[in-house]
């Protein structure tokens, strides 16, 4: 996934140098070009930086950890969407602050833990 990105960071970087070429002469449209990819490259890192890698699944709610150790995200489900056995997407309500979205897929995960949280979201929110 990580080599996806940044394909797409060059070809955007590119994509962008190409569209402003044509108004602007090369010693202008350069340094506006790296500047978009160096903006979507600080978006790739961040992302890398707040992508769970380790989940916790309790009986009061669900935590998310990253690669560091860091706690991303920690509450009780208080919603769920599940599409096909592709995609589950939890809503996570801490016990301050604002909810927060969960998405994972299904490859991300070991099949039964997947369905675990699919039954544990569909009995969080009734159905």
């Amino acid at each position: 996934m990580l080599a996806a990105q940044g394909i797409f960071v060059l070809t955007a970087t590119f994509a962008v140098y190409h569209c402003l070429a044509s108004y602007l002469s090369t010693w202008q449209d350069v340094p506006l070009a790296l500047a978009v990819g160096a903006l979507f490259l600080l978006s790739v890192v961040r992302n890398e930086r707040v992508r769970p890698s380790m989940l916790k699944i309790g009986a009061d709610g669900l935590s998310a950890w990253n690669q560091a150790g860091d706690l991303l995200m920690q509450g009780r489900i208080a919603g769920c969407a599940h599409w096909s056995d592709r995609l589950l997407v939890l809503v996570l309500k801490p016990d301050h602050g604002v909810l927060r979205t969960l998405l994972l897929p299904a490859d991300a995960l070991a099949m039964s833990a997947f369905r675990k949280l699919a039954v544990l979201g569909r009995r969080a929110v009734g159905a």
